[in-house]
């Protein structure tokens, strides 16, 4: 009976085969495979299921069937041939020529398998000369490396090619093969900076996208000594080292999921005991004193990163329990360092507020109540243990530890301000003689007071303390917090002294015929005031922000409704356009938490008081890292106001700022992707290619190119009655490069990812071809590599859809590229047009030359 359902399975799955539903043949061979025992028949249900794996292009499983099908039958000519064409698109090439040697040995006069057998030999001989030269390449590379006689022109191109090769999985793994980790470390040994730096980027090449690699990277050059570079003052040394860590870790977690051609997959065993190690050392980093603050930076980012879990969908936030108990109280004393103490830390201007927004995406990752008590419970007993009558250093520590914590989550920092004693002793520090102590007081006291009752126990305590402050003192840090600090009706006379210091109100128009007319009637006409002129401006701005004015800003954000009113808000939200203008300045206003200061301001107010906000967040979004910019779902958030700017009634510059910064937000995940597809701002993108602005045109289609790769936007490229698909060919033919490269980068992903929309790509213009002979043939490498993977796409989708492109010039033009000499530059290009070539092979459409 089994027997019976299985044969009848076997017919159901030939004719699913014959309809090319290639899924549901594989269900009804596999099912039917359960069913039986019979080897002739189980020899038939492998070595179709491995026809399937071929045709979906699942090359692996095609041949492991093809060899079941082997081992019951070693002369089945057909599971040999079907596992040689499965090893070929597995890069194995050697085993794949000995399988075709068995079919030509067993069927002589086969024409197909002659073919194949020469095609093959050839690739043989191609991939072991290129080997080879690799090979004495790599050895040549070392040598000049490790001659101290070398000179410095040979010197530099020697690192140059041996990082280019690092990055290509063939070159590394030629590296790796010929001894490259012991000549690597040779190099890190000579202590020639230039050297060690090359060593350090090459090895980041190597660990990319290679869990076993990375493994005996980390082994063989060890944790210590890479925290040891990543220690160093040397800013391009500390971020090349950061790079490698960061590259270890992604091969090791599994986040680097590029495949490799040829290559099996590693088997490590288990990877969480390096990764723990890893992390162990970059807590120890945090307090040590041999550490430089580039390197305390570096360390801090790499836990931001890496900790936490980046979907909060998933359960296991196992890492982020490990450094609450191991390491939040090393985190702490970063975030309580006071620069003028002599016990401080090496830092920078970012390492607390790098701090602070780890312990805020620590505490984010917490899952449920009694892992926050236990968070709370650690920072309140190393705040009280600071605390200390005999030693004021302790104390002021204690109150910088609260007032960072307030600048990561606020609802802990709040808790922790009920802790008894903490707003006495910043009342207390503000009457110090030591303007460290009065500093760090005043900032704490900003933080507290952002909530009326906090408010009201300043006024209370400490107003008068304050008002003697700012009388006596000469620093403008100090100045300018305690003006914040003293009254809470101040904010919004703040606010506007802020605005007219920026010269940020608006300035209406001045139309000359009027000026004049004015003049001849002898009206007054108010003139610019000399230090309103932008060099002007540009100082004050520089000197605020150089006062700490942004964290100033942030706090005054916080405060309660009841004190900030929505005309404070939209003061707020001009005095941070205008700090941003400047894109040097937009790192420092991350750094103190501008960027989570502007999202309330974008999101609520007056409609003037939002636009400048969201004006504001799309200068930082556009040039920033936006996980250090908008840490955690905060930068979900920013999708909106963002959007928003996207209106015609908005000025030029708001809609290509806003562009540019969906640009990089879109760039960053799928999900993000997804909330802009949400927000409904796709067709506002597609508007902004049609313009004739040629920079809104660009940064729209740049934005596109990122938004492909989401399967609803994909979905809209696909559905019929629209010039979607039309619109970007297009744009690939404009004269801009910058436009063609977007355009061409976002064809070559929808085609890539949907075989209808190759073949609609020949029917939205007739201009098709010729636009992309014209990106094939493109003086700029990224743009005609693009054109190259689109052609192959097509090529691939389908044999008559190839047939026309092998009919045209378009061959001629593969032919050329392909057959160039290698060069590093080219080496994607030159692959690229190669596998075009051999995809007409597989065709039959053109046969190589013996």
């Amino acid at each position: 009976m089994a027997e019976a359902e299985a044969v009848q399975l076997k017919e159901e799955g030939n004719r699913h085969f014959q309809l090319q539903d290639y899924k549901a043949a594989t269900k009804s061979y596999s099912q039917a495979l359960k069913l039986t025992k019979d080897k002739a028949l189980l020899a038939t249900l492998y070595r179709n299921r491995a026809a399937c794996g071929l045709k979906m292009e699942s090359y692996v499983q095609a041949a492991s069937d093809a060899s079941r099908a082997i081992d019951i039958n070693s002369s089945d000519i057909k599971a040999l041939y079907r596992r040689c064409q499965a090893l070929e698109h597995l890069g194995k090439l050697d085993q794949a020529f000995k399988d075709v040697q068995r079919c030509a040995t067993l069927e002589p006069r086969n024409q197909n398998f002659q073919e194949t057998l020469r095609r093959l030999n050839t690739s043989i001989q191609e991939k072991l000369r290129v080997q080879f030269s690799t090979d004495s390449r790599v050895q040549k590379m070392f040598e000049i490396l490790l001659d101290e006689n070398s000179d410095a022109d040979r010197l530099e191109k020697a690192t140059n090619n041996l990082i280019v090769l690092g990055r290509e999985e063939a070159g590394a793994e030629r590296i790796f093969q010929n001894n490259g980790v012991a000549l690597l470390l040779q190099l890190m040994d000579t202590k020639r900076p230039e050297l060690v730096l090359a060593a350090v980027r090459t090895l980041s090449g190597l660990c990319s996208g290679h869990q076993a690699r990375a493994t005996v990277i980390l082994h063989v050059v060890r944790i210590d000594r890479i925290c040891s570079l990543l220690a160093v003052e040397d800013k391009e040394m500390s971020l090349a080292v950061c790079n490698l860590l960061q590259a270890i870790i992604d091969s090791l977690s599994g986040e680097d999921k590029r495949e490799h051609r040829g290559k099996e997959e590693a088997l490590v065993l288990d990877t969480k005991k390096d990764l723990k190690q890893i992390t162990s050392h970059l807590l120890d980093m945090l307090v040590s004193k041999k550490v430089s603050g580039q390197g305390r930076d570096q360390a801090l980012n790499l836990l931001s990163k890496n900790v936490p879990r980046k979907d909060l969908s998933l359960h296991d936030n196992s890492r982020t329990i490990y450094v609450v108990d191991n390491g939040l109280r090393k985190i702490l004393k970063v975030v309580g360092q006071v620069p003028d103490l002599p016990s401080c830390l090496p830092l920078t201007d970012n390492t607390c507020m790098l701090a602070s927004i780890l312990i805020n995406k620590l505490y984010d990752d917490l899952r449920c109540d009694p892992e926050r008590d236990h968070f709370r419970k650690i920072c309140e007993e190393y705040i009280t243990g600071k605390f200390d009558p005999q030693d004021m250093d302790k104390n002021v520590i204690a109150i910088q530890t609260v007032s960072g914590i307030l600048q990561g989550p606020f609802d802990l920092g709040n808790q922790l301000l009920g802790l008894k004693g903490v707003m006495e002793m910043m009342v207390a520090l503000c009457g110090s003689e030591r303007e460290a102590d009065q500093l760090v007081a005043v900032e704490a006291l900003i933080h507290a007071s952002t909530k009326l009752s906090r408010a009201t126990f300043i006024i209370t305590n400490g107003i008068a303390l304050l008002k003697e402050i700012y009388k006596t003192t000469k620093n403008e840090k100090i100045k300018i917090r305690t003006l914040v600090t003293s009254d809470k009706t101040i904010l919004y006379s703040v606010a506007t002294t802020l605005v007219n210091c920026t010269n940020s109100y608006d300035v209406k128009e001045v139309i000359p015929e009027l000026v004049q007319l004015a003049k001849f009637s002898k009206q007054h006409v108010p003139e610019e005031h000399p230090k309103d002129k932008k060099d002007f401006v540009d100082m004050r701005v520089k000197r605020l922000l150089k006062a700490g004015v942004i964290s100033t800003l942030a706090c005054m954000v916080k405060v309660d409704s009841a004190i900030l009113t929505d005309q404070t808000k939209e003061l707020l939200a001009r005095v941070f356009l205008a700090l941003c203008d400047n894109p040097k300045d937009r790192g420092t206003i991350v750094a103190q938490g501008g960027g989570k200061a502007l999202i309330p301001l974008a999101l609520e107010g007056t409609d003037l008081g939002k636009v400048k906000a969201a004006h504001a967040l799309a200068k930082i979004a556009a040039v920033s890292n936006p996980d250090i910019a908008f840490p955690g779902e905060r930068v979900y958030e920013v999708v909106r106001p963002l959007v928003s700017l996207l209106d015609t009634e908005r000025e030029g510059l708001q809609n290509y700022e806003s562009l540019l910064a969906l640009t990089n937000l879109s760039g960053r995940s799928d999900k993000l992707r997804q909330k802009i597809f949400k927000e409904k701002a796709l067709p506002d993108i597609e508007n902004y290619m049609f313009e004739n602005h040629d920079q809104l045109r660009q940064a729209a289609t740049e934005c596109m190119c990122n938004m492909v790769l989401n399967k609803e936007v994909q979905e809209r490229f696909l559905a019929d009655g629209n010039d979607r698909l039309k619109l970007v060919v297009l744009l690939c033919g404009e004269d801009d490069d910058k436009v063609q490269n977007a355009a061409a980068g976002a064809l070559a992903m929808l085609t890539a990812a949907h075989k209808n929309l190759c073949l609609k790509m020949t029917q939205v213009t007739t201009q098709w071809l010729e636009i992309l002979q014209r990106l094939c043939l493109h003086d700029r490498l990224s743009i005609q590599h693009r054109g190259l993977v689109i052609a192959y796409n097509l090529l691939a989708a389908s044999a008559e859809l190839a047939k026309r492109l092998v009919e045209s010039e378009l061959l001629e033009i593969l032919t050329v590229v392909g057959k160039q000499e290698p060069d590093e530059k080219k080496a994607a290009v030159i692959q690229t047009a190669r596998e075009c070539l051999i995809k007409c092979m597989d065709y039959g459409f053109i046969k190589p030359v013996s």
